[in-house]
């Protein structure tokens, strides 16, 4: 785990595991509360701070894309579109910025 911090790809990579659970936490618990029960608290805190990781998401991506000439239609588009789905990160963890990381060649 350790290791991730030590590479753009995998700080991309633990940036994008936070990405994915802060809008899984806000899509499938705060809103359900704000709306099922009327308890808009953990929408006021979770939607700023969402937004927050979100956006350092899609700048470190852009910044690791231009670092490693990534071609935006190849992998950055994939990259920045799977962080607007749900589990869309943790998808593009899996079968692209993981195999990126451990191949020799990441342009």
């Amino acid at each position: 785990m350790l290791q991730l911090f030590k590479t753009p790809v995998g700080r991309l990579r633990l940036i994008g595991f936070l990405e994915g659970i802060s809008l899984l936490v806000l899509v499938f618990v705060a809103v359900p509360l704000k709306y099922g029960w009327n308890q808009p608290g953990l929408v006021k805190m979770m939607g700023p701070v969402h937004g927050l990781i979100f956006t350092w998401f899609v700048f470190t991506t852009i910044s690791v894309s231009i670092t490693y000439r990534w071609k935006f239609s190849e992998i950055s588009w994939k990259v920045l579109l799977g962080c607007i789905i749900p589990f869309g990160t943790f998808y593009i963890d899996k079968y692209i910025l993981s195999r990126l990381e451990n191949s020799d060649n990441i342009a």
